[in-house]
């Protein structure tokens, strides 16, 4: 499924990127049954919903430096942090319980490229400049683009991921931010709508 799915969205896995993800998906489900990560509980789902799903945004990390804001169980850093090890990953989730996670599963793939924070956003300040900021689930996007941008000092863009098309999100931004692409995203073993909301951020918002 996850060979399948990577050839429809046109990323090619290496044979290391593909055991790391499995060793991933194996940590997931095993962690998953004691501390409540996913919703998800069958590993097939996982494949869809959770590594399709972060690969698919692969494409549209213009930049060295991504945060992940409420990353969880690692999503979608952990997926895009195999697949791109060239870039810097920080994964920011205030949740003890998932850091640890994160930090397990850095060690068990060898993720030099992966930072893990266990902090409020609001509290948090990152050792390097971001270029790029990654949401799954983390707020409404009047919220992301506000904790964004005081994050990265009001540079660099917000990918967002969305289900449903976000239309009133997009109508309650604050004054200055606006949306330069909202991607429709295909991605395969995922039922329903999936949204790629990009923002640039600003150093002062309202």
């Amino acid at each position: 499924m996850l060979l399948q799915g990577c050839r429809q969205l046109g990323i090619k896995l290496t044979d290391q990127q593909v055991e790391s993800l499995e060793t991933y998906l194996e940590l997931l489900v095993k962690w998953n049954r004691h501390f409540n990560l996913s919703g998800i509980t069958d590993p097939l789902q996982m494949v869809g919903y959770h590594l399709l799903d972060s690969l698919a945004i692969a494409p549209y990390l213009c930049g060295g430096t991504v945060l992940d804001l409420g990353s969880g169980a690692g999503l979608p850093g952990i997926p895009l942090a195999v697949y791109t090890p060239e870039k810097r990953f920080y994964l920011l989730d205030s949740n003890g319980k998932k850091t640890r996670f994160l930090f397990q599963v850095k060690l068990a793939l060898a993720l030099g490229n992966v930072s893990v924070a266990n902090s409020r956003v609001e509290d948090y300040e990152c050792p390097d400049q971001i270029d790029i900021v990654t949401s799954r689930a983390f707020a409404p996007l009047a919220t992301m683009v506000k904790v964004a941008s005081r994050v990265t000092g009001g540079r660099g863009m917000l990918l967002a991921m969305k289900g449903t098309y976000p239309a009133a999100e997009i109508d309650g931004l604050p004054d200055g931010y606006s949306v330069t692409r909202a991607t429709p995203l295909d991605v395969p073993g995922v039922a329903g709508e999936r949204y790629l909301i990009e923002i640039p951020l600003r150093t002062a918002a309202r």
